[in-house]
C-alpha cells in the first residue's frame, strides 16, 4: 500500500468542505496515480448546475492551457526526426517576422517605436516563454493592449492561427528574446511551425501521431457529435463568494469545429485521456509499447531552460501565469521544480507540472513515480489555492 488510506480521504473531505459545498466550485475530480495504477478517483459535485447534471469519470473539460505540453511534445517529435532544430531562428519557417523589432514607445492607435533585438527569436524561445511575445490578458503593456484590440490569441474569436501570426508580424515583442520570461501565446505558433514543418494541419498531426495511439478518444478542439451530454459547463466566481455560469455546456462555442486552433489553450479532454498523456511522459517517451519521444529528449524537456538557470520570480514578467512561485523553473512546455524546498510545498526536485485557465491541473513527480490530474471548471485559474491544497493533501498521504 502506497498510500494511507485514511489521510487520503482527507482530499475528498477538504475540496467538499471547502469548495464543493459550499458552492465555490460546481464539482471536482481528482484522480492520482502511482506505480502504474490508480490509487485514487474522487467525483463530487455537478458538471453541469444547471440542469443538475452530476461530475462523473468521463466528464468532458476545457483544459486550456493543459494543451501546452501536448503541443510541446508534437514539435519534438519533429526535432527528433531532424526537420527543425530549437536553436534555429522562428524566421526561418515564418518569414515575415524576420524584422520584428522590441517596443520602444507608442500605442497601436498611434503607431508603434521600436528597436532591433538583440538575437533574432530562436525555436527554444516559444518553447520556454523567452520569445518576448504576451498574451493581452496581462494587462500590463501598450503591447499587450495591442493583442487584446487585435483579438491576438483569444480562442473564441473569428479568425484563424494563420491570421494570428500575420496579425503578430505586426506588432512589436515585448523584450528581446531570452531576456526575461513571459507568459504568452507563444505555443500557439509552435503549433503553427508544427503545421509548417509537418506538412499537415496541426490538429491532424495530433490526432494521427499522439491522441490515436494513445486512446485519448475524448481529446479535440471542440467536443465531438454525441459526446456533448458529457461536456462540463464552466463557472467564474461572484463577489459574494459563489458563482455564476461562465460558458454553458450547452451552448459552448467548444460544441463546434473551432477555426482558430489553438495549440496554447484549445483542447477539450477528460482525465483518463490526460492520464495517458502524462504517463508517457512519466515513463520516458514510451507506453504501451508505442515509442513516442526517446527519454534523452523527455529528460531535455523536463529540464530547467531559463536563461542562467534562475527560477521563475528571477525572470518573469508576467503578472499572470500558471507558476509563480519561487523554487520554479521552465523546461521546453513544462513548468519544472528546481528546488522543492523554495516552493514551501511537498514535492520532488524534478517533478514537472502546469495547468489551465479554467482550474484544471496535472503534476508528474518521476522520483515517486507519482501522476496528479484535478479537474473542474472556475475561471480563472487563480481564484483559490485549490492546487496546491491537492497537492499538499496527496504527499501527505503517502506511506510508504
Amino acid at each position: 500500500m502506497t498510500f494511507h488510506p485514511a489521510r487520503l480521504a482527507r482530499l475528498e473531505a477538504h475540496l467538499a468542505e471547502k469548495y464543493v459545498t459550499p458552492g465555490r466550485l460546481a464539482g471536482t475530480l481528482a484522480l492520482i496515480a502511482r506505480h502504474g495504477e490508480v490509487e485514487h478517483l474522487g467525483v463530487q459535485g455537478h458538471a453541469d448546475l444547471e440542469r443538475g447534471k452530476p461530475m462523473a469519470e468521463d466528464t468532458i473539460f476545457r483544459i486550456y492551457s493543459m494543451t501546452k505540453p501536448i503541443t510541446s511534445v508534437a514539435l519534438m517529435m519533429l526535432v527528433e526526426e531532424g526537420r527543425i532544430a530549437l536553436d534555429e531562428p522562428v524566421h526561418k519557417y515564418i518569414p515575415e517576422w524576420k524584422n520584428l523589432g522590441v517596443y520602444v514607445a507608442g500605442t497601436h492607435k498611434v503607431g508603434f517605436q521600436t528597436r532591433p533585438c538583440t538575437r533574432p527569436m530562436q525555436v527554444v524561445d516559444l518553447l520556454r516563454h523567452t520569445a518576448g511575445l504576451t498574451y493581452g490578458f496581462q494587462l500590463r503593456s501598450n503591447v499587450d493592449a495591442a493583442y487584446r484590440a487585435h483579438k491576438i490569441g483569444e480562442i473564441e474569436k473569428a479568425g484563424s492561427l494563420a491570421d494570428m501570426i500575420a496579425g503578430l508580424a505586426r506588432l512589436p515583442l515585448e523584450f528581446s528574446p531570452g531576456e526575461a520570461w513571459n507568459y504568452s501565446v507563444a505555443t500557439d505558433v509552435v503549433g503553427w511551425l508544427v503545421q509548417v514543418v509537418s506538412g499537415q494541419p496541426f490538429e491532424a498531426f495530433l490526432a494521427e501521431r499522439l491522441f490515436t495511439p494513445l486512446g485519448m478518444v475524448d481529446t479535440g478542439f471542440h467536443v465531438r457529435e454525441g459526446q456533448a451530454h458529457r461536456f462540463a459547463s464552466c463557472y467564474q466566481p461572484t463577489r459574494t463568494g459563489g458563482i455564476e455560469l461562465q460558458d454553458d455546456a450547452a451552448t459552448s462555442s467548444f460544441l463546434s469545429p473551432a477555426e482558430f486552433i489553438s495549440g496554447g489553450g484549445g483542447l477539450v479532454s477528460t482525465a483518463q485521456d490526460y492520464l495517458q498523456f502524462a504517463r508517457m511522459i512519466l515513463h520516458g517517451g514510451s507506453l504501451g509499447g508505442h515509442r513516442y519521444l526517446s527519454r534523452k529528449t523527455i529528460d531535455l524537456m523536463i529540464a530547467n531552460h531559463l536563461p542562467g538557470g534562475v527560477d521563475l520570480p528571477a525572470l518573469s514578467r508576467s503578472l499572470f501565469s500558471e507558476a509563480a512561485y519561487e523554487g520554479v523553473g521552465f523546461g521546453l512546455g513544462f513548468a519544472v521544480s528546481t528546488s522543492a524546498s523554495r516552493t514551501l510545498m511537498p514535492g520532488s526536485d524534478g517533478d514537472h507540472f502546469w495547468g489551465g485557465a479554467a482550474s484544471t491541473f496535472f503534476w508528474i513527480d518521476p522520483e515517486e513515480d507519482l501522476i496528479g490530474i484535478f479537474m473542474t471548471q472556475l475561471i480563472p485559474s487563480s481564484t483559490y489555492p485549490v492546487r496546491r491544497e491537492v497537492r499538499t493533501l496527496t504527499y501527505a498521504a503517502l506511506d510508504d
